[in-house]
């Protein structure tokens, strides 16, 4: 396959009228000063870093107020009583929708971080890996690139005390969560470009016993919730002794395999501490807002040399471009400046390197960059679009991420599988009508 663009971000930067020779999904020639007809503006395509995918079917439901003050708490409660109600073939329907629109947004590929293993009130399928095998077969219909990261859930708090209600869906015991990972791996053996990781899921939910393990489980990538909440952070300390980025970075051996998801409450000592061990973080701006989590330290996190991507967690609302926006925005308003993440770079240029950077890494997917060797994960954007018009460069990723709206994104390439087609994903139709019947039988029952 050759794919020719007017324009496109290279490694060392802008360059015009540029040749892409792909080969097995991979980026085998990449050449400049060669005109030719195709894409206006072509960019890699960063990775979803963080998804659960079933989530997507809440969106709206939740924005109501409970008695007394809303929580994260109180949205977790909602989830439990949400989920069960899904089927296998619900997350199927549901999962394959939300990776129609992460394409459609841009990303590439997706970091699924999935705990929804188990039938209503616990035990397992037939098959122990059913659930995963669900977010595989949406992936393989769907196109959409996969690191698969089985979670281990274990307990229901940092005490050890037992799982209840919704969390018996999530709960395995080692020998349980060993099929799950085996099964997983079968599955995903006709997936070219799939990875197989695995996740703790939290330091409250997985025993210490299991943490000292979990780099040993898997070669692939290894993803955690960490400091998400104030409570989840006065519960560890009290339990611990030491707030939960501080005991990870003392006890974990943690390098660039490790994705720190969230990371939103860390002191400015630990914020340098754990950018030290080469883990991303992992940002869900649009969930940690929805959430009310708070904000990540983004300027301290660069200036100790941490990488980043951003993920669409809950999947309240898809967008790769209000993702990166959302996170300079939050920046700006906890500091009341402007351009805080930027450096010599535009800010749209550096929040789209690094998340392109950081997603890929975080995927055990390359580099996440238009270069020989890299899968070919890529993106075209409508540059003649009003909101893009007679822009150039830098300039125009600012424009996408601060200006743009959504169906900019033109076409879309995972590991060269050309899945977005002017603007509309190739199996949107028949994947929407089986998510709209699967949202009319689960709101009924609602």
């Amino acid at each position: 396959m050759i794919l020719h663009a007017a324009t496109a971000l290279l490694p060392h930067g802008w360059a015009r009228d540029v040749r892409i020779r792909v080969e097995q999904g991979r980026i085998a020639e990449v050449t400049t000063g060669v005109a030719g007809q195709g894409n206006g503006v072509l960019l890699p395509a960063p990775v979803n870093l963080h998804s659960h995918t079933f989530q997507r079917a809440m969106a709206g439901l939740t924005e109501a107020r409970t008695a007394g003050q809303d929580s994260f708490w109180t949205w977790r409660a909602l989830m439990y009583r949400f989920l069960d109600r899904l089927s296998p073939e619900d997350v199927q329907a549901i999962a394959a929708q939300a990776m129609v629109e992460m394409a459609e947004a841009g990303f590439s590929a997706v970091c699924e971080f999935h705990y929804l293993h188990h039938p209503v009130g616990g035990g397992t399928y037939a098959d122990p890996a059913e659930m995963s095998a669900r977010i595989i077969a949406a992936a393989g219909e769907t196109g959409l690139g996969l690191t698969h990261l089985p979670v281990i859930y274990e307990q229901g708090g940092v005490d050890g005390r037992a799982l209840s209600g919704g969390q018996l869906r999530f709960g395995s015991s080692q020998n349980t969560y060993a099929t799950v990972l085996e099964g997983a791996r079968k599955a995903m053996s006709g997936l070219p470009d799939a990875v197989l990781g695995m996740a703790p899921h939290s330091l409250r939910a997985v025993s210490r016993a299991t943490l000292d393990r979990v780099a040993g489980m898997t070669e692939g990538p290894i993803h955690i919730h960490i400091a998400e909440q104030l409570a989840e952070v006065a519960e560890v300390e009290a339990a611990w002794g030491a707030r939960p980025v501080d005991w990870a970075v003392a006890n974990l051996p943690l390098d660039g395999r490790w994705c720190m998801i969230h990371a939103t409450q860390m002191t400015s000592a630990e914020t340098a501490a754990l950018a030290r061990t080469s883990a991303v973080a992992g940002l869900c701006p649009i969930t940690e807002a929805n959430l009310g989590d708070g904000i990540f330290d983004g300027p301290g996190w660069l200036t100790a040399g941490g990488g980043f991507g951003v993920g669409s967690d809950s999947n309240v609302r898809i967008s790769l471009a209000e993702e990166l926006r959302l996170l300079e925005y939050s920046q700006r308003l906890g500091r009341k400046a402007r351009a805080v993440m930027a450096d010599g770079r535009s800010t749209g240029r550096l929040l789209w390197e690094e998340a392109a950077k950081g997603g890929a890494k975080a995927a055990g997917r390359g580099r996440g960059r238009i270069e020989v060797g890299e899968w070919a994960d890529l993106l075209a954007l409508d540059a003649g679009d009003l909101r893009l018009e007679g822009f150039d460069g830098d300039q125009l990723l600012d424009a996408f991420v601060f200006a743009g709206r959504d169906g900019l994104v033109t076409d879309l390439w995972s590991a060269g599988r050309h899945i977005v087609r002017q603007g509309r994903h190739i199996a949107r139709d028949a994947v929407e009508a089986r998510f709209r019947a699967t949202m009319r039988r689960l709101r009924d029952a609602l």
